[in-house]
């Protein structure tokens, strides 16, 4: 059995920050002890990772990708092979992603797809929600028999009508069965109904740039749907989770709910913590390469999903990795914003971004861990295994250097798209190593991985609850 010791660096967790070496034996925490005890000084490794200066975290936890999703008559262009790469240079260690129902399908045939793209293709470890997308007596029952294989959640939308739409009755029975199986619902919170309206009127007017697509999308009908989703799981008794959170209203809905004592939660994204409308409207159809739904918002928001974060009224950061090229895909809506593929790419940067924002004083070391890393791992039932490190939790652990400096680009990225939303921005703090239960996966400024190294991991339930 393999041992590693990694030593020297300032463990940061999202409880405690301790100067410890680590031993990692079999794929697992071992032990921590203190830099310089006796302890630490009598282990024997075979391998020995110097982290003299660097922080030890515990790999990041990203549960929100779309890998080969199919949506808007394309797919998005990471595979799991590729995006589970770019996701392991970023530092993640673990991505829960999107298996879909087919219309008119069976959950277990959409999960099965799913699993069967997944296995034997990813670097590093990966879970499954379940999109439902036809709620009906035979699904509801199959939610109990996914919670017994370790699939845990599923998320329904109030948007993309004749997509993924679901009403507001087949919003509560789904709920109503949550609320007796232990499950977690995920909403996509937006009145679809009410932006195809505008979005028809907005291209009648001859709107049909890309910043038309945030103009449609108003700020207030993502307030009303994360209303009303919540106050529909408050009737069928159960937990609800809202995902990608953009706007500060609907922020606003999410923290008088937790106020009143509900148990809802809320994560945003990168994207609406650092780029706003400004990049919608960047001339030359530009803007199409920051699409997304939730659509990013007005640079005023951004306080107060920062604050949201800090106070925990949003527990969770996550990426809603769905990348599109910008040519051969997010192009087949020029002249027509409704046109343009939804999704962003993300999987790679999280974790350095939200070290950017330590530096740049927005939340502390512990949080940016929180954040990243534990709330998530807890939250779709993966904690104390992934998201913190621990004897006895799986070794995804990674070295980050907190002085190194970078600038993103999509000349340097990892993830299968053909730009960067995030082009020519410096940052601080690199990833240097990373391992994947013991394994290395980045290691020297190079990638030493390999597909299939990364499993599938069977879920528990939310453990907020």
């Amino acid at each position: 059995m393999s041992r590693t010791v990694i030593h020297g660096g300032l463990v940061v967790t999202a409880s405690d920050e301790t100067h410890a070496d680590v031993l990692i034996e079999g794929g697992r925490v071992a032990a921590l002890a203190a830099h310089g005890t006796d302890a630490a000084g009598s282990w024997s490794a075979d391998r020995r990772i110097d982290a003299t200066g660097k922080y030890v975290i515990p790999g990041g936890v990203d549960g929100h990708t779309h890998m080969e999703m199919p949506f808007g008559g394309t797919m998005s262009s990471d595979t799991f092979e590729t995006g589970t790469r770019a996701a392991a240079w970023g530092g993640t260690t673990t991505i829960v992603d999107f298996a879909v129902q087919p219309k008119g399908g069976s959950l277990r045939q959409g999960l099965d797809t799913w699993h069967e793209k997944a296995e034997g293709t990813c670097a590093v470890d990966y879970g499954f929600h379940m999109i439902m997308s036809d709620v009906n007596d035979a699904s509801l029952k199959e939610m109990d028999r996914l919670i017994e294989g370790g699939v845990t959640s599923f998320k329904l939308f109030t948007a993309y009508p004749g997509v993924f739409y679901s009403d507001d009755g087949q919003i509560l029975r789904a709920m109503q069965r949550a609320g007796g199986n232990g499950g977690l619902v995920m909403m996509h919170a937006e009145n679809g109904i009410a932006i195809d309206v505008l979005v028809e009127q907005a291209l009648a007017r001859g709107e049909r740039d890309p910043r038309y697509h945030g103009e449609v999308r108003r700020a207030l009908l993502e307030a009303e749907a994360t209303h009303r989703v919540i106050r529909l799981s408050q009737v069928a008794g159960s937990p609800v989770y809202v995902v990608h959170v953009s706007a500060q209203e609907a922020l606003a809905e999410l923290t008088r709910a937790r106020d009143e004592g509900l148990p809802v939660f809320g994560e945003t994204c990168p994207q609406y913590l650092f780029l706003s409308t400004d990049n919608l409207a960047e001339p030359d159809f530009e803007g199409a390469k920051y699409v997304c739904s939730t659509p990013l918002r007005p640079r005023e928001h951004q306080a107060a999903l920062w604050r949201g974060l800090r106070t925990d009224d949003l527990q969770v950061v996550s990426t809603d990795h769905c990348p599109f090229c910008f040519k051969g895909q997010k192009d087949m809506g020029i002249g027509d914003f409704s046109k343009i593929p939804n999704g962003m790419p993300g999987v790679e940067h999280r974790m350095d971004l939200l070290h950017q924002a330590v530096v740049d004083g927005h939340i502390s070391r512990r949080r940016w861990i929180d954040i990243a890393c534990a709330a998530p791992a807890r939250m779709f039932g993966l904690y104390p295994r992934k998201g913190t490190i621990m004897p006895g939790a799986d070794a995804d652990i990674v070295v980050y250097d907190p002085e190194a400096e970078q600038v993103l680009s999509a000349e340097t990225h990892h993830m299968n798209v053909d730009y960067s939303a995030y082009e020519g921005k410096r940052i601080t703090g690199r990833v240097e190593t990373v391992l994947s239960r013991g394994v290395p996966v980045v290691e020297g400024g190079a990638y030493v991985g390999h597909a299939g190294h990364g499993v599938f991991v069977p879920r528990g339930l939310c453990q907020y609850l």
